[in-house]
């Protein structure tokens, strides 16, 4: 390949028939994702799972006494059955692995400046291609392999190919920086070495190269594209980054505890049964006191089948199935609610979140700055006035759409409306150096042709630089504190004559109130969150002024509450206070303005310390800290790369709203989930005990294999796609946030299993006892079994109905089509058991039943289990009521 460099570039950029040929020639911006398996390998290894593989040994011991007896009916269901609960498995496993690569998708689409027919404009990531003029800032991912053409003050974290977290970079020669007009420097303000594209002996790779998925740390630049795709760096080395969807979340630990203690006691109860029946067998049967081994190896298996067949129920192996398939129909739904759930741990904690530090840009206001008022100072240079606002950024214009921090937008869409061109005036004042915003500093200062300084930033601060008659200062002052209590952010400038940085004897310019307005649905979101027993916190880097005036707009902040005087507090105010200070003052604490990223980490560890669950927003490199360190980071999804790669969740479209759809998401998901384990327990404790009670009363075995395996397939997959479809329900925002230690199998939730396990099992019991004394001939025929099993698989259809409205007092007729996917999971269930009923026979032990019978089960235990559940549901409304 023929590699491009930076010498041969057109300050203007490609042209549109040029990115055509060189995406032809050199191909697209995308990594290959790493080699997918086989789809029968991962089919094959459902076999692999060790309840299957005693079943399938259980199935080739059967099929070698059919071939002794003639008879494969039995040995056919087993193998289907097996067959189907591993194929239905399989299926959910792969549609949701489809869902999760949404995540990856959307990495490829995220924006990045180029410069192309000489306009700044934003293209996907992936339209990048080689020859491209690029433009990075701090904050900013690099994303393709390239070579600078212009570096100011640029620093670069490269740890994810060399380890090395903070290099600084400059541009690849002379000839390039000359022909953009600039003298690259370095940190400190020194000029490069004259080895520019030698590597630095303390670097991997030459300071004038830029490699693909680095983060720029400090200042900008510019660079041209020399290799994408598989062709850059990190694609050589195959390390491209993939989402993690096998991490343990503390709900998948939760379960498999349950899981655990679960599956030892359904052993226990199988291996009871399996004695109790064997025993029972010897002592009564005649077969044990001849030569027939055959026969009795037959004996032996059926209870050995029995006993693993109680396993297979017993054992929850369909809880991380319904965890995964909630998750991932959660990530899918949430993307359509603008929150891009980035890992899975996220979509569970965002139910137990009791406090949201937010920012103000972005999240709670619209971010389309523009600017209200200026108020320049008496006889001021307009030209150089003019000259500060085009040089003194890092934001362009494309067309009426700006590009950059949306503050500095604002004021190059003012100068636009005063008749000048930014472009024009910057061609005309070289850059010599650059100190870039930072929150810490809280301005930026341009340096140019060694000759003006031009400083931007909180009017405080750039004020104190600048030499102005006391009686001015106060004026100045008055203004600044009236636009600042209307809420509007407020830059000052300042000027002077220097040949480098100076912080003090500048000339003052004037003063800018730059207005954005609250987001029209925030009011409400916050209160909807207020109400749902979760703190909203304030925290940004305005005045304080500016940020009271948000929290009154949003709804935090009340004149006349107790506490007041502990709601607000500047960043270094909370640094000075001692760690118990601090301790207990973020208890009451609502607003927090002039913070800074570790003021704002501070804060989140605080409220750790103090058993909250945090979540943080954020859309800047300075508040990547903070957002890895709460419960669940939220990124802006106009914000940094950095960010969004330390946080949880990307809120898409910026909107606080979107938070409250995220925390109502992740505790409808938790909801769901208990939905899910009180309709499978309740399976669990009926069908173990009915098993156990049959074998202290002698009957023959209430359920064969293939019938436990067919309830089996109900209550794992069936309920677990039924209980993870429920749409959320906005009803859970009435309630407080649940601890993130709580047990999922709360007491109150422990005591409705077990009694209705109980009523179902001594429903059951006293049928089969029935069924016993009124079968043809001596005990239970396989008409009377047929009708026990029909039964017993209606309760747990009805149940279903039940389950969906476990934790609410609503009736089960509220919202039912809307549950669509509830209602293909009964309609699929009432089906497969008329279908198994009908068509079983031996395979499944069931004989016909007629439409009569049908209709006395479905109403009977309809009216015992679905009316029951509406009566008690009732008497619950009631009782709220009163």
């Amino acid at each position: 390949m023929n590699k491009l460099t930076s010498n041969t570039v057109n300050p203007l950029g490609l042209t549109d028939v040029q990115v055509a040929e060189n995406r032809q020639k050199y191909g697209d911006n995308v990594l290959t994702p790493p080699k997918r398996v086989s789809p029968w390998k991962l089919y094959i290894d459902k076999y692999r799972d060790p309840i299957i593989q005693i079943l399938i040994v259980a199935a080739v011991v059967s099929l070698v006494l059919a071939f002794f007896e003639n008879d494969f009916v039995e040995t056919i269901g087993i193998i289907l059955a097996t067959f189907i609960a591993t194929t239905v498995g399989f299926y959910f496993e792969m549609d949701a692995a489809k869902k999760f690569k949404v995540l990856t998708a959307a990495n490829e689409n995220q924006y990045v400046k180029v410069r192309r027919n000489g306009k700044v404009m934003e293209v996907p990531r992936r339209e990048v291609v080689v020859g491209d003029i690029v433009l990075i800032e701090a904050g900013d991912e690099i994303p393709a392999d390239g070579e600078l053409i212009e570096a100011v003050n640029l620093q670069v974290d490269e740890s994810s190919l060399t380890g090395e977290q903070l290099t600084t970079k400059s541009t690849a020669s002379p000839s390039a920086s000359e022909h953009r007009k600039t003298n690259t420097t370095s940190e400190h303000g020194q000029e490069s070495s004259e080895a520019q594209g030698a590597a630095h002996p303390l670097n991997a790779y030459p300071a004038h190269v830029v490699l693909r998925s680095s983060m720029v740390m400090n200042g900008y630049g510019e660079f041209v594209v020399t290799q994408v795709g598989d062709d850059s760096e990190i694609g050589k080395v195959a390390t491209s980054s993939t989402e993690r969807t096998s991490i343990k979340t503390p709900l998948n630990l939760q379960l498999e505890k349950l899981a655990k203690l679960i599956s030892r006691v359904g052993t226990g109860v199988a291996l009871a049964a399996f004695a109790i029946f064997l025993v029972h067998d010897i002592l009564t049967d005649s077969i044990w006191q001849g030569n027939n081994y055959v026969a009795m190896a037959h004996v032996v298996l059926k209870y050995f089948m029995m006993a693993v067949t109680l396993i297979v129920m017993a054992v929850p192996e369909g809880l991380p199935m319904a965890v995964t398939l909630a998750l991932a129909l959660n990530m899918r739904r949430m993307l359509k609610s603008n929150n891009l759930v980035r890992k899975l741990h996220a979509s569970e904690t965002m139910g137990a979140v009791t406090v949201i530090c937010t920012d103000k840009t972005g999240t709670l206001t619209q971010n389309q700055m523009s600017v209200r008022e200026c108020t320049l100072a008496e006889d001021i240079n307009r030209d150089q006035f003019y000259q500060a606002i085009a040089v003194n950024t890092t934001a362009h214009l494309d067309d009426a759409k700006g590009v950059g921090n949306p503050t500095e937008v604002a004021l190059l869409k003012w100068l636009k409306e005063q008749g000048e061109d930014y472009t024009a005036l910057r061609k005309r004042a070289p850059i010599t150096k650059m100190l870039p915003f930072s929150t810490e500093n809280k301005y930026m200062m341009t340096l140019v042709d060694n000759k003006y300084l031009y400083v931007k930033g909180a009017p405080e601060i750039v004020m104190d630089m600048c030499e102005i008659p006391e009686a001015k200062r106060q004026e100045i002052n008055e203004k600044v504190v009236g636009f600042q209590e209307k809420g509007m952010r407020v830059l000052a400038l300042a000027m002077g004559e220097r040949d480098d940085f100076a912080y003090s004897g500048l000339i003052f310019q004037g003063i800018f109130a730059i207005e954005d307005p609250i987001r029209e649905d925030v009011p409400a979101a916050v209160s909807s969150c207020r109400k749902a027993g979760i703190e909203v916190k304030v925290v940004t880097g305005d005045h304080s002024a500016t940020a009271i005036e948000i929290g009154r707009e949003i709804g935090i902040w009340h004149e006349g509450e107790k506490n007041e005087d502990q709601w607000h507090i500047t960043g270094a105010d909370f640094a000075a206070l001692s760690d118990d200070e601090a301790y207990e003052f973020v208890k009451n604490l609502r607003v927090m303005s002039r913070a800074r990223p570790s003021d704002k980490q501070r804060l989140v560890n605080l409220l750790q310390k103090r058993g909250e669950v945090v979540a943080v927003t954020g859309d800047g490199t300075n508040d990547a800290p903070a957002l890895n360190h709460a419960h669940v980071g939220l990124s802006l999804g106009s914000g940094t790369s950095v960010a969004k790669e330390a946080s949880d969740i990307t809120l898409l479209d910026d909107s606080f709203h979107s938070i409250t759809s995220a925390v109502m998401w992740g505790r409808s998901l938790y909801k769901n989930i208990q939905r899910f384990l009180f309709f499978q327990l309740v399976v669990n404790l009926s069908a173990l005990l009915l098993v156990l009670g049959g074998a202290f009363i002698g009957t023959e075995i209430p359920l064969t294999v293939t019938q436990i395996l067919w309830v089996n397939l109900i209550m794992d997959s069936f309920a677990a796609m039924a209980m993870a479809s429920l749409p959320p329900s906005r009803e859970v925002m009435r309630d407080k946030p649940r601890s993130r230690s709580e047990f999922i199998i709360s007491k109150p939730m422990m005591q409705s299993i077990t009694g209705c396990g109980l009523v179902f099992f001594a429903v059951m019991f006293v049928f089969l006892i029935w069924c016993e004394r009124h079968g043809m001939g001596q005990g239970v025929d396989v008409h009377e079994l047929t009708l026990f099993f029909t039964t017993f698989v209606m309760l747990q259809f009805w149940n279903l109905f039940n389950a969906k409205c476990y934790g609410s007092r609503h009736s089960a007729f509220r919202y039912l089509w809307r549950d669509r996917g509830l209602l293909i999971v009964l309609v699929f269930i009432l089906v497969g058991q008329w279908g198994i009923v009908t068509f079983g026979g031996r395979m499944f032990r069931t004989q016909p039943l007629s439409l009569g019978e049908w209709g006395t089960i479905l109403c009977l235990t309809g009216i015992f289990v679905f009316g029951g559940g509406e009566l008690f549901r009732a008497f619950k409304r009631l009782r709220s009521r009163e």
